[in-house]
């Protein structure tokens, strides 16, 4: 009897722990939007914080809608041209892309490139006690770091979607119209026949919500990790996780209530 009453025991510890996570990061969260207004006291590092993520994001967007739409294209334009309907390949590339595609894949380079320094960086401010030094002189760590690092993450994630967009809807074209003959009018308009305005509207949403997450996420790793160089290595390694699994969880419930409020088209 015992065994069973210490695992039940450890679970429950294990719950509690995880429940009092959620609720230190949704504080956190909160808390950094709270004072958003006040714009003047954090403008700066914001822009720092924006041109650092645009800096080492970009250019891997790039090198991953590349070969990603490339690939899409490859794989449906096979099974297209099986079924007699090679010209709906670019029609699956761009809705792919725009739904689906271009807000995951910004969110996790902000995560992998810029989540894991704002980890590091706020763990390195932690264990030296600077986050402790600017709450004895009256000023509040969330509101100086983690509100711009939330608001850049989140902009410039929204401005990741097109890039990844037209790298993606570019490696389509290659594969779909050099490789497999289909021509440019044909793959052109077999694009735009699915696309709706209101798919770029929440694929925008979408990525400002996934910015948000990732900046949050990182923000509250740095700032309760432990006060060691291992303790920030975990925290970097935690905050990627669990934004990846937020991201994916959030996507699945915006997807899954934009697709009821606006039923797919037909060609």
């Amino acid at each position: 009897m015992a065994v069973p009453g210490s695992a039940s025991g450890f679970v429950g510890r294990k719950a509690r722990s995880m429940l009092g996570q959620v609720g230190d990061l949704f504080v956190i969260a909160l808390e950094g939007l709270r004072r958003s207004w006040d714009v003047k006291s954090w403008w700066w590092e914001f822009v720092d914080q924006c041109w650092f993520l645009a800096r080492v994001t970009s250019v891997p967007v790039l090198l991953v809608s590349l070969p990603l739409g490339a690939t899409v294209a490859l794989q449906v334009g096979e099974l297209a041209w099986q079924l007699g309907a090679g010209s709906a390949t670019g029609s699956a590339v761009f809705v792919g892309l725009i739904r689906e595609v271009a807000p995951l894949a910004s969110a996790l380079l902000i995560a992998g490139a810029g989540g894991s320094a704002m980890t590091s960086d706020i763990g390195a401010r932690h264990i030296r006690d600077e986050l402790s030094a600017m709450e004895v002189m009256s000023v509040n760590p969330i509101h100086r770091l983690v509100t711009p690092r939330m608001w850049a993450a989140s902009t410039i994630a929204v401005c990741l979607c097109p890039l990844v967009i037209l790298a993606g809807a570019s490696g389509g074209y290659f594969f779909n119209v050099v490789v497999q003959g289909v021509t440019p009018g044909a793959y052109f308009d077999g694009a735009l026949s699915l696309v709706v305005p209101s798919d770029l509207y929440v694929t925008l949403f979408k990525a400002w919500i996934f910015g948000f997450i990732a900046a949050a996420v990182a923000c509250y790793k740095g700032m309760t990790c432990a006060t060691s160089p291992v303790g920030v290595g975990r925290a970097v390694n935690q905050a990627t996780v669990v934004t990846f699994m937020l991201v994916f969880a959030f996507n699945y419930v915006i997807s899954a209530v934009y697709f009821l409020a606006y039923p797919p088209r037909s060609l």
